[in-house]
């Protein structure tokens, strides 16, 4: 990008926070994207899916769901609607009883999520009106999504994960999705920021890639 050569071209740092699952998906295109075409801007991507005051731990910005985000940011909304898949691969699931409700999961190994500090997850499926959240049951539990769906690609057993990260691996046939008819939408991204301050040239830089990418 020419403007990426001039004296009036975006530099200094930039910090952005990311859930451990979007900061993944900013790695395909975005951060590639954005440090080719701003390579005086020097940026910093933090993975963390804990909820952190952006303002006192110096971020410039952050990616949440819309319901996340803090009441006093600007929030920029990105990406499409998506939701969470119950995967596993096709070893596993061979010959096995595939759950054709919720209850049924118990009969299969779950791969358990849960924060670093906290209770696991749980599971929320949504069908019509009908909305089940439940506790699975599994000898193996990680605390990020990335592991949960490489339990899934190496045949540990089921994992509960959102559709962006699995996508790629159930187009292949690596992965087998189940309960489709049980998935519940939640609301696209949000990149939030500080309203109190002008928007940093670098941060403008930043939302304009995203704005172009697939996150969009």
């Amino acid at each position: 990008m020419e403007a990426a050569d001039t004296k009036d071209s975006p530099r200094g740092p930039l910090r952005v926070l990311a859930s451990d699952v979007v900061a993944t998906l900013l790695m395909e295109t975005v951060i590639p994207t954005f440090l080719s075409e701003y390579p005086h801007v020097q940026l910093e991507l933090v993975a963390n899916s804990a909820f952190v005051d952006i303002v006192a731990e110096g971020f410039d910005a952050a990616f949440r769901l819309s319901d996340d985000v803090p009441k006093d940011m600007i929030a920029l909304k990105f990406g499409a609607p998506s939701c969470m898949k119950v995967v596993g691969s096709p070893a596993y699931l061979k010959g096995r009883h595939l759950p054709v409700s919720p209850e049924e999961l118990e009969v299969l190994d779950c791969v358990r999520s849960r924060p670093a500090t906290g209770i696991p997850y749980r599971w929320e499926f949504e069908k019509g009106r009908k909305k089940i959240s439940i506790e699975p049951k599994g000898a193996f539990t990680v605390n990020r999504s990335e592991l949960a769906l490489q339990a899934a690609l190496r045949g540990l057993g089921v994992s509960y994960v959102p559709e962006k990260l699995c996508r790629a691996h159930l187009e292949t046939g690596a992965l087998v999705s189940l309960l489709d008819d049980w998935s519940s939408l939640y609301e696209g991204l949000r990149l939030y920021y500080p309203g109190h301050r002008l928007v940093p040239p670098a941060l403008r830089a930043f939302i304009n890639v995203v704005k172009t990418s697939e996150l969009a």
